[in-house]
């Protein structure tokens, strides 16, 4: 049976990330997705030109259209306000007070690459505080678990690994710091009861939007599989880089085939 997986997140006009991709990313995954949205945005290959939460009681009506649907997995992405972030939470938390826990796999989008911004400094807050408690795995960047944790860049294995034990302490299962901007090659630090884990490869030419909705997308589908969350890592280090082997410039972006 294919499982369901679902996206929570923002929507963006060329689908080259946010929930457009997720749907593809997942489907190429071997899942079905489903999706809610809980913000807009306007983007292009310069970054973000606008964006807005959605009413929360809006996200909340989303949520109960899927009370009868058996989700496998959870993804997390890109929320915009604290309203956004509250009501999402209020919602894990009643599943997993009800015994439907699943793995939830949160990418704390705050601002894409090209510029601009999605999470203010309350929204980051409210995300610490209300959001990762909740999930099984976040996968931060460098600059978001540094905004997450309350601590300067990191800059070293050691200091990543770090900064995923101070998420930890804050509830979250699990933590993958991603240093994909690291000078040297990609190294990713995956910290959870098991201890501490590296991923690295050697780094691929170029660039591409929407790396951090692929890996979580491919991790989330993985779980759902019932892999073990370090397989799920690995399997969705791979996916990432398949789809970053055959991306295709559009729009004036280099993006997932």
């Amino acid at each position: 049976m294919t499982p369901l997986v679902l996206t929570i997140g923002a929507t963006e006009p060329w689908n080259a990330a946010g929930l457009g991709l997720d749907v593809r990313a997942l489907a190429a995954c071997g899942a079905r997705a489903l999706s809610v949205v809980a913000g807009v945005t306007a983007q292009d290959g310069a970054g973000v030109r606008a964006s807005a939460a959605i009413a929360p009681d809006l996200i909340a009506a989303q949520l109960r259209a899927l009370e009868s649907a058996e989700i496998a997995a959870i993804r997390v992405g890109a929320l915009l306000d604290p309203a956004s972030v509250r009501v999402i939470a209020m919602w894990l938390l009643a599943r997993h007070e009800a015994r439907q826990r699943v793995p939830v796999v949160y990418d704390p989008v705050f601002a894409p690459s090209a510029g601009g911004a999605f999470a203010d400094d309350a929204t980051v807050a409210a995300i610490a505080r209300d959001l990762v408690p909740l999930a099984t795995l976040v996968t931060p960047n460098l600059e978001e678990v540094a905004r997450l944790a309350g601590i300067a860049l990191p800059t070293t294995t050691a200091e990543m690994a770090n900064a995923a034990n101070l998420l930890r302490a804050r509830g979250a299962t699990a933590v993958l710091v991603k240093g994909g901007h690291l000078a040297s090659d990609p190294i990713d630090v995956l910290v959870d009861a098991d201890g501490v884990r590296t991923f690295v490869a050697p780094r691929l030419p170029g660039t591409l939007r929407g790396t951090g909705c692929l890996l979580a997308c491919g991790i989330a589908a993985a779980l759902a599989r019932d892999l073990r969350l370090a397989d799920a890592v690995a399997d969705g280090r791979a996916f990432v880089r398949e789809r970053f082997a055959s991306a295709t410039e559009f729009a004036g972006m280099r993006v997932a085939y």
